[in-house]
């Protein structure tokens, strides 16, 4: 029998080195770090901090209390921003959970007017030199447009524009809260404007742009289109505290399971994964997150053990196999430890960066959830070396990138002026050109067809090139920004 065991709990954190006591060669900046209550997006922005407190800069960092004591561990100051979180009803909190974008936009901006008066006077206080705030953190953003402060995103999963969206696929329900919800978001960003936040656009806020110096932890090989971005953009891989190598064990393997911090209440799927390996010759770790009680998986195989958190981390370094939803951190750290990937990815965000793992070899896609499903992909894994050999190359290719001290030298020297153009201009250009040629035959063709060859109803043939030219447009553009690759690597 094996539950969980506090007493052999296995470490829970990272514990960041501590700041140095004396600055390194650069330092001195003033930078006001934001972030929302996110695990996943927070986790990666403190080893940035970190190194950036190491040179010697006043950080502030503004969070909530449940990130208070890793932030403090860095060496930033940490600002506790919790009064500003509005009280949720059952169904909004539920709608949070299942991350709803509709939902989570509201939310962020109810965050922003009611944090205004406090950011006004912390701005005129504090004077940052630079403001480095995650992706989609409304008030960060809109508080370095308002005070004309310098600002660096950290971009926690891919970044996103009009050619990586494309490896995005939402679900029907997941398009219809979007669809709905825009009344919503409409009259939440009429109450901006009344307080200096000038912006119209929702997906302003949201995606990411070529024109805005942008921090993404991933490398440029394994970010979706990487050559439609800009010059704005530093791919520094992964953030994380450890610089521990691999060390996998080859005569007992480890299944490492977790599905992150968010949607992870989920005993029935635990069960399952339990079943499905009592009888392999493996090592289990699950880890269940907060929100459910380990108890409730009852008595479990003598090879499984459960635990509300591990050092996640190190258990990736001894791991052979990992099942996970997907998030771009609990990926990104399984890539840095080599750990190839059985994918169960739960939202759009999450399918596309399983997508990726797929196209670099380094995982398969769990299409079936039941027991003899979890089993069959397990042991795909573990008798294939080339998935094993798919997470090694990405783990080669994460560690040769800057980390978090490249991070930190792209916001003590921002704002940047790339010098190269805007290479979305130059795949959206290769698109209208394509379409200047294709209407005019086609319409040509369709003259041809009724007028001298008699042929009747043209205008299916018509409607039939209209819902071509979409799919056209975009290998246009595909094809396009493989050539910029091409260029980029030669």
């Amino acid at each position: 029998m094996a539950t969980a065991d506090p007493a052999n709990a296995l470490p829970t954190e990272q514990t960041p080195p501590a700041p140095a006591t004396e600055p390194a060669a650069h330092g001195g900046r003033r930078i006001a770090m934001f972030c929302i209550p996110a695990h996943g997006h927070t986790n990666p922005m403190l080893p940035v901090a970190a190194e950036l407190v190491r040179r010697g800069d006043s950080v502030r960092f503004y969070s909530f209390q449940e990130f208070g004591e890793k932030i403090a561990r860095t060496g930033a100051e940490f600002v506790p921003c919790d009064e500003f979180l509005g009280t949720l009803t059952a169904e909004q909190e539920a709608a949070l959970k299942r991350v709803s974008i509709t939902e989570m936009t509201v939310e962020d901006i109810g965050v922003t007017v009611r944090m205004d008066p406090f950011l006004e006077r912390e701005f005129a206080a504090f004077r940052p030199d630079v403001v480095y705030t995650d992706s989609v953190c409304f008030w960060g953003k809109l508080s370095a447009w308002k005070h004309g402060v310098p600002m660096v995103v950290s971009t926690s999963t891919f970044a996103f524009n009009q050619m990586s969206s494309q490896y995005m696929k939402h679900s029907p329900a997941e398009m219809c809260d979007i669809i709905l919800g825009l009344p919503r978001i409409g009259r939440a960003m009429k109450r901006l404007k009344p307080l200096g936040y000038d912006v119209k656009n929702p997906m302003r806020l949201i995606q990411n742009d070529n024109s805005t110096d942008s921090v993404v932890y991933t490398s440029r090989r394994f970010q979706p289109f990487a050559a439609s971005f800009s010059e704005h953009y530093l791919f520094a891989g992964p953030s994380v505290f450890s610089d521990r190598m691999p060390e996998k064990s080859k005569d007992r393997p480890l299944v490492y399971i977790s599905l992150g911090t968010v949607i992870n209440d989920r005993p029935d799927f635990y069960r399952k994964c339990a079943d499905a390996l009592k009888d392999l010759a493996v090592e289990v770790v699950i880890s269940c997150g907060n929100a459910m009680d380990p108890a409730k998986l009852g008595t479990l195989p003598a090879n499984v053990k459960v635990f509300p958190h591990v050092d996640q981390l190190d258990v990736l370094a001894r791991a052979s196999v990992f099942l996970t939803h997907c998030g771009m951190n609990s990926v990104s750290e399984s890539l840095y430890m080599a750990a190839p990937m059985v994918l169960y990815p739960q939202t759009g965000e999450q399918v596309a960066v399983a997508r990726r793992v797929v196209d670099m070899g380094a995982g398969l896609r769990l299409k079936n959830d039941s027991v003899e499903g979890i089993r069959a992909a397990v042991r795909t894994i573990l008798t294939h070396d080339s998935y094993r050999e798919g997470a090694e190359a990405c783990s080669r290719d994460f560690r040769a990138c800057p980390g978090p001290s490249g991070a930190a030298d792209y916001i003590e020297t921002a704002p940047h002026t790339p010098a190269g153009p805007d290479p979305l201009k130059i795949i959206n250009r290769a698109s209208i050109r394509f379409m200047m040629i294709y209407w005019p035959v086609v319409i040509s063709v369709l003259v041809l067809l009724k007028v001298w060859a008699g042929v009747p109803h043209t205008w299916i043939l018509g409607g039939v090139a209209g819902i071509a030219s979409g799919p056209l447009g975009k290998l246009v553009q595909r094809r396009a920004c493989a050539a910029l690759e091409a260029k980029q690597d030669r």
